[in-house]
């Protein structure tokens, strides 16, 4: 051993030990001779089977290593010196020369796992701790073998090799001993080596010194900074008891925590290294950390997707990592942290929802988000939530995605179901905003993983958004197809099968998703027809199979399908762009005669049937003006229409019908001939109205829709002039003669005649609809070939036009009023409509079925129930024509069943004889108010032809171009016509809108579906400044009142060719309000459509600046620090909402009804600047973008608070004498509202109107119906009004003021809840106040709303009583004093009930219950809170006397054994009488109270 000692190199870093078997330093130096040692080993282990002495290239031989260590092991026990002999002679072996170490550590065998003689050795204990003494001084020797980087295999790192026999060992003898000498190496160790050793300590030391370790690696971290995050790996797989897990936790390096050292090494470590601190980290979070950690993890941690191929060789990650990339080593990390944590999950949402500016969001926000969700649990629904919410609030945005998305495949591959997933959950979102970014995702997942799997559950997904019968998710999960089959068509041709699972829902769409379906597949066929090596071509077979299919069907469901695919086909294969967008030899190109073939097939197809064809007409127009067609479809239509003359236009010699017949008995003139003598032609509407000929009726259906078609081919044709149809514009109609329409004659014709007349003043009505969408086009756009001499000709014409239609219309609701009739259908009513597109084609649907805008009714119990005996009708009866009572029925109006009965349809469609003669009375027809809404007109407005948008230009004109003075007045009607049409669009426009004044009732226009919200406002834009004018006409005329001429609509009426009819008559009195009502309704409307408020700086600001007063407004303005530039939307906002105040003003001294409109408009103003900023959180961005700051939100509030209550205290006596304060009860209490709650405080004002309301005697005085001194309105009609008001506005108060004082309830000073509680204390008397009016106020209204508003207030006083319980000990005397204040309320509310079941008010019983429940638990909290807080018994409870509202004992009911004591108890804050004063509520002797459900 000397002379092998001396011959070792020395190191000077090395601590060497005497070997454990050496007795004393002697013997040592008086060793053997180390080949004699040698010898003397290998025989010893050559008796246990293992053969030491081979040559140096190879492993020593060890067949059986367990069989080895167990012989060696029984020899070494019989010799108490072998074990030394053996040491000793393993000793020289390992020395003689570094390639005979190897030899002991290499493993034995070529077998994966086999062991190293080394291994073998340290198996048996006898000399395992020698052997394990000797492996460590060896390791010195070799800790430079491999360099500082360590490139060396573990073959040929005997430093490595060294350290791998120390793992996973069986036992180790000396546990303590080695440990402390392994971590003196350690200390010694070089970086490289010394990571290793830190790394492989858990599996080196067992559990019983782990404590050990760890005050050794606490000392190392204050070494060696270069091994922390080995460290602090190490560290997270050891298993400490809770008292060394609390000692690491805090204990110090150099002053900062372990975790601390970890947080700050996460910007700076080595990316390889990065999952390893990510681990211990997350491992290593408490309740108290977790925040910091996961705020450390967002700010430091960058996730960059930079592919990696040494990343995730660890042998702690390995299999784990997603991609072949550091980034995926990492994510796997936080995911497992995050799973087996979820209070890291639950910090980070907190977190994460606490952010509230874009640029603070980052891309490992994302990530995270992900992670959680793909781990599933409760925690995923909060990750859902959060992510919508910040898609909403603009904070994430498609960038943040796009930099985890593009560029990251392998990244993003093992989580593609999670992405995948969220779209899904984004696309069913209600909100546009959710779903336009879920198609954002879809198209970038799509783009980004080409594989055919990934793709395959993209489109399946989509399919199934496509199938899920939500209109809104249908129509974006389209929109995406569309998107995707536009720019990747080719790509999807091999993925097509799993799209056609489109077809299986075409049954359940709408007109608009129905274009959109057929347009991908559309798309689909085109690429395949060019691409026919892909054998996809049957793409193209099976469309044009399916819509064959679909236009032969006679069911007009398929039938409609099979039209729109069929042009859609035609659109696809026949676009004038289509050659031009592709790039392949014309042998291939679409081929037109295919495309005209199809459309002569659709054609031929409905040629004998209405409906269809009138669609197929309607559907063809759209397309025409959409897109540019080839010229030989042009050609083809234009023949198709061209005979449009034949069957409808008769012609004239000199203006006169050449021969005149009866038709039905009917004679027939010449109605509205704005040419006179010139015109050649009249249209032929009697004849063809005709009962007798069956065949002919059907013809006039499509006149309008052919019609269309006509002029469209010739604005094509024609570059926009219709210069060739100008005979049309002011050809007279052939009507019935006006001698026909006298009350007298009218009242004798039957009801076929009736049914003549009708419809020919229908269709004529129709056509006149359609000149007008025709003709407004030279109007309203400039035409190259058109001067503007021939414009303005056109337009007056056009307003004569107008008259026209007014008269018509006024006649036929008139005759319809008295002879109901249900109308043909005059376009194909679809489902812009209501109708499910199932009804025949000459059965028009039942007119309920198409959801009628009408007056709703009231009686629902009724509306029920014939509802539901309408369900278990016969049937058949689906099959009959529906009559009008029918559609009285469905929209709402009241039947008696004498008519009812009466009015049943015989098999002609006629009504029964005896209702006919009822209706047929002449004396009931009466004058015709032409300005009055044509309400039975209104009911079938569906079937209609819609006038076009561009038709509103017509505001701008006027029929008399020099009369500057009186051009207004006659012309009102006709501009109340028009505006009435523009709301009704807008109330179409956003149908989600309930506003609180609705005039209109036509459905929504077939025109609107093809049209969205953006190219609607971009169509009226230029209405707005004419709005303005009309508005200051109107009042200017309403204000002046000037003394007009009587006749002034009968004579521009006979310049329209209107004929003259006595009993039609058009005040002039209620014109001009009217059409400021219909103004204010359009800018309510206008202000309200979200598409207006995203647009603040082009649209909005237009409509905003011709609202402006035209006096400067600047001195209101002074107290806006700076003050408001004129150009910024705040200050355009002050302007309007100061225009409406004056013109308030103005109007409020003759028009009550008027002035409320005008507030109710003031009041849409503020609902839009409140939506325009948006929540706090984007107020600041929105303030940036579109110059409007909240601080005009107050200055509304506090205007719109002051017009209010000068509306409310202005005397209208006039007006009331006329009408009454009762039937303004609505707009009572629609002004009230906005007067409290635009106040600065609603609740010192709820109890001065209270005091208001209580002095108000019950019964009417002379002359002034009892009326309040300070509130006219308030009177002894208006007080229901008043009293649901002041409830529901007192309760919402109370309900604000305890939402807010939860909110800061932790933070509040003692001022604060102070406040609160005085503020609540006023709310309890508002309510007992308006509680005990019912003592004076015995109207069974006012009852009962009493018990449903107080039940109401009860349940949100009970959301305070956390509050109240907090505050007690400091407050106990207001919040005794509000206890034992609503005890007098609920006593009042408990014998309301009583009296109401006695007397059977079932307006009040029905009512009773939710009540009562209210009150019980009222009843038990307080218990709760006085047995928690109060020291002194401050709560009893028994039986009281039953007594009326008067106080008067009801002798029926008195209970026995009744103290009088308990019912006047002052001590008693709570309600005793809650469950005691309902006979159905009697309680025990012990007073123990009811127990609820």
């Amino acid at each position: 051993m000397v002379l092998l000692q001396r011959n070792r190199p020395v190191n000077p870093r090395k601590r060497p030990h005497p070997p454990p078997d050496a007795e004393d330093p002697g013997t040592s130096a008086a060793g053997p001779d180390p080949t004699s040692a040698v010898d003397a080993a290998a025989a010893l282990l050559a008796d246990a089977g293992c053969t030491l002495l081979v040559p140096p290239h190879q492993a020593p031989l060890l067949p059986a290593p367990h069989a080895f260590a167990a012989r060696l092991g029984r020899a070494l026990s019989a010799d108490p010196s072998a074990s030394a002999r053996l040491l000793a002679g393993v000793a020289a072996f390992a020395d003689a020369s570094p390639a005979r170490l190897r030899q002991l550590l290499l493993p034995t065998a070529s077998a994966p796992h086999a062991p190293s003689l080394a291994r073998a050795l340290l198996s048996v204990p006898a000399i395992q701790p020698g052997l394990l003494t000797l492996l460590l001084e060896k390791l010195p020797e070799h800790f430079h073998d491999g360099g500082a980087l360590g490139g060396l295999l573990l073959q040929d790192d005997v430093g490595r090799l060294i350290v791998s026999q120390f793992r996973w060992l069986d036992f180790l003898v000396d546990a303590d001993s080695f440990v402390e000498k392994l971590v003196e190496v350690l200390s010694v160790a070089p970086p490289r080596l010394k990571k290793e050793i830190i790394g492989s300590l858990p599996e080196i030391v067992g559990d019983q010194s782990h404590a050990s370790v760890v005050v050794a690696l606490q000392k190392l971290l204050q070494e060696d900074s270069e091994v922390v995050v080995a460290v602090l790996d190490v560290l997270s797989d050891l298993n400490l008891n809770e008292e060394l897990q609390e000692q690491f936790s805090y204990a110090p390096v150099e002053h900062l925590k372990a975790v601390t050292i970890a947080i700050s090494c996460i910007r700076t470590i080595a990316a390889d290294q990065m999952p390893h601190l990510l681990r211990f980290l997350l491992l290593s979070a408490t309740p108290t950390n977790a925040g910091r950690i996961i705020l450390q993890i967002r700010e430091q941690l960058r996730i960059v997707g930079a592919i990696d191929p040494r990343a995730a060789r660890s042998k702690k990650l390995k299999g784990k990592a997603s991609a072949n990339s550091t980034d995926g080593a990492i994510l796997d990390t936080l995911r497992s942290g995050l799973r087996f944590k979820n209070m890291l999950c639950e910090v980070f949402l907190k977190e994460l929802k606490s952010v509230d500016h874009p640029k603070d969001h980052k891309v490992i926000d994302v990530w995270l988000i992900m992670l959680i969700y793909a781990n599933g649990g409760a925690l995923q629904k909060s990750a859902e939530k959060i992510l919508k919410s910040k898609i909403l609030q603009g904070y994430i945005r498609e960038t943040l995605f796009d930099q985890c998305i593009h560029g990251n495949a392998e990244l993003v591959k093992e989580h593609f179901m999670s992405f995948l997933s969220v779209s899904d959950y984004l696309l069913a979102c209600k909100e546009e905003k959710a779903r336009e970014f879920a198609s954002y995702l879809f198209t970038a997942l799509f783009e980004e993983f080409s594989d055919t799997y990934s793709r395959q559950e993209l489109v399946g997904s989509l399919v199934a958004h496509i199938g899920s019968g939500v209109s809104y998710e249908v129509s974006s999960s389209l929109d995406i197809m569309i998107n995707l089959t536009s720019n990747s068509s080719e790509e999807l041709i091999s993925i097509s099968s799993h799209i056609t699972g489109i077809l299986d829902y075409l049954e359940s769409f709408h007109e608009d998703n129905l274009r959109k379906v057929y347009d991908i597949f559309c798309n689909l066929a085109l690429a395949a027809g060019f691409n026919t090596g892909s054998g996809a071509s049957s793409v193209a077979n099976e469309l044009l199979m399916v819509v064959r299919k679909q236009v032969s069907n006679p069911d007009m469901k398929y039938k409609r399908m099979g039209i729109i695919g069929a042009l859609r086909i035609v659109s696809t294969i026949a676009g004038a762009d289509v050659n031009a967008a592709v790039n392949c030899s014309p042998s291939k190109q679409p081929n037109c005669e295919e495309a005209l073939e199809l459309l002569k097939m659709s054609v031929n197809s409905c040629k004998f049937l209405t409906l269809p064809l009138i669609f197929l007409y309607d559907e063809l127009v759209s397309l025409l003006e959409s897109k540019v067609l080839h010229s030989a479809i042009r050609d083809w239509v234009g023949e198709h229409v061209a005979e449009f003359d034949t069957p409808f236009l008769a012609d004239l010699n000199n203006g006169e019908l050449s021969e005149k017949h009866l038709y039905d008995g009917i004679e027939g003139e010449l109605w509205m001939n704005l040419d006179g003598n010139l015109s050649p032609i009249c249209l032929n509407i009697m004849p063809l109205a005709s009962t007798s000929p069956q065949k002919s009726q059907p013809c006039l259906q499509i006149l309008s829709s052919q019609f269309s078609l006509l002029t469209t081919i010739e604005r094509l044709v024609n570059e926009g002039s219709l210069g060739g149809l100008n005979a049309l514009l002011g050809c007279p109609l052939h009507l019935p003669s006006t001698k026909h329409l006298d009350v007298a004659k009218w009242g004798n014709l039957p009801g076929l005649q009736k049914k003549a007349v009708c419809h020919s003043l229908y269709y004529a009505i129709n056509w006149i609809r359609e000149l007008l969408n025709a003709f407004s086009t030279q109007v309203a756009s400039r035409v190259d070939n058109f001067s503007q001499k021939a414009r303005d000709e056109t337009a007056v014409k056009l307003l004569k036009r107008l008259r026209n239609l007014i008269l018509l219309e006024g006649l036929l609701n008139a005759f319809l009023k008295k002879y109901p009739l249900s109308l043909p259908e005059l376009r194909y009513l679809g489902d812009c409509s209501g109708s499910s597109g199932t009804s025949k084609f000459n059965l028009p649907k039942k007119i309920g079925e198409e959801s009628i805008d009408g007056t709703p009714s009231n009686k629902r119990q009724k509306g029920r129930k014939d509802k539901t005996n309408s369900e278990k009708s016969n049937p058949d009866d689906k099959l009959k024509q529906p009559t009008i009572l029918d559609a009285f029925k469905r929209a709402g109006v009241t039947v008696s069943q004498a008519t009812n009965k009466a009015s049943q349809p015989s098999s002609s469609g006629m009504m029964s004889k005896d209702i006919e003669q009822e209706a047929n009375d002449p004396s009931e027809l009466g004058l015709v108010d032409l300005m009055s809404p044509a309400v039975q007109l209104d009911m079938q407005r569906f079937k209609f032809r819609t006038l076009h948008t561009r038709c509103l230009s017509l505001l701008n004109y006027s029929e008399c171009q020099d009369s500057s003075s009186s051009y207004l007045e006659t012309e009102l009607p006709i501009y109340l016509y028009l505006l009435r049409d523009l709301h009704n669009k807008l109330d179409n426009l956003n149908p989600a809108i309930k506003p609180f004044l609705n005039t209109s009732q036509a459905k929504m226009s077939h025109v609107h579906c093809h049209e969205s919200t953006k190219e609607f406002l971009d169509k009226i834009e230029p209405l707005f400044s004419i709005l303005r004018k009309h508005l200051d006409g109107a009042v200017s005329m309403i204000k002046d009142e000037p003394e007009s001429n009587a006749d002034n609509w009968s004579s521009h009426s006979s310049s329209s060719g209107n004929p003259d009819i006595a009993y039609v008559v058009v005040p002039k009195s209620s014109i001009a309000t009217a059409v400021c009502k219909e103004i204010l309704g359009c800018y309510r409307k206008l202000l309200a459509i979200p598409d207006l408020l995203n647009q603040p700086n082009t649209v909005l600001k237009q409509l905003l600046q011709t609202l402006q007063p035209t006096e400067n407004f600047d001195d209101i303005l002074s107290e806006f620090q700076p003050s408001l530039a004129p150009s910024n939307i705040d200050y355009l906002y002050c302007g309007a909402c100061k225009l409406f105040e004056d013109l308030m003003d103005t109007v409020c001294s003759f028009s009550y009804l008027l002035s409320s409109d005008v507030l109710i408009t003031m009041e849409s103003i503020i609902n839009s600047v409140v939506v325009l900023l948006g929540e706090s959180g984007e107020s600041t961005q929105k303030k940036i973008q579109i110059a409007c700051s909240k601080a005009i939100i107050s200055f509304l509030q506090k205007r719109l608070g002051q017009a209010a209550h000068k509306l409310l205290t202005a005397d209208h006596a006039s007006e009331d004498a006329e009408n009454g304060w009762q039937s303004k009860g609505d707009l009572i209490q629609k002004m009230l509202q906005i007067y409290l709650r635009n106040s600065e405080s609603t609740s010192d004002l709820l109890g001065e109107l209270c005091d208001a309301l209580t002095q108000v005697p019950v019964s009417k005085t002379q002359g002034t119906q009892g009326a309040s001194s300070s509130f006219p309105t308030l009177c002894s009609s208006t007080i229901p009004s008043w009293y649901r008001v002041l409830h529901e506005e007192n309760t919402g108060s109370l309900n604000k003021m305890i939402k807010q004082a939860l909110k800061t309830k932790t933070l509040a000073e003692r001022g604060s809840i102070d406040t609160t509680l005085r503020q609540m204390q006023k709310s309890v008397e508002v309510f007992v106040s308006l509680i005990q009016m019912c003592k004076t106020h015995e109207k069974v209204s006012i009852h009962a709303m009493a018990v449903k508003h107080g039940g109401k207030y009860i349940d949100t006083f009970l959301k305070a009583f956390s509050l109240l319980e907090s505050q007690f000990q400091e407050h106990n005397a207001i919040i005794l004093k509000m206890l034992k204040e609503l005890q007098k309320a609920t006593r009042t509310i408990q014998t309301i009930c009583s009296e109401a079941k006695g007397y059977k008010r079932t307006m009040i019983t029905s009512k009773v219950p939710p009540a009562k429940r209210s009150m019980e638990r009222f009843l038990f909290q307080v218990k709760v809170l006085l047995h928690n807080c109060s020291t002194e018994k401050k709560f009893c409870m028994g039986n009281l006397k039953h007594k009326d509202l008067h106080g008067h004992v009801v002798s029926s009911q008195v209970y026995g054994s009744v103290d009088d004591e308990d019912e006047t108890d002052s001590d008693t804050p709570a309600d005793e009488n809650d469950n005691t004063m309902d006979e159905d509520v009697a309680e025990g002797s012990n007073g123990t109270p009811m127990e609820e459900e």
